[in-house]
């Protein structure tokens, strides 16, 4: 359990840096959805 989360928490740090960058509110929650939507599939299958 200890991995997955800080898999996690790595990775929402990833993500900050990458929307510190992007300045289009659309193109971020593009991303926050694409994230979420690939997050569900990796680990519910």
């Amino acid at each position: 359990m200890k991995r997955v989360a800080g898999f996690a928490l790595f990775f929402v740090a990833i993500g900050m840096l990458i929307t510190m960058f992007l300045e289009n509110t659309f193109w971020t929650v593009m991303l926050i959805l694409i994230c979420i939507l690939a997050g569900y599939l990796l680990f519910s299958c």
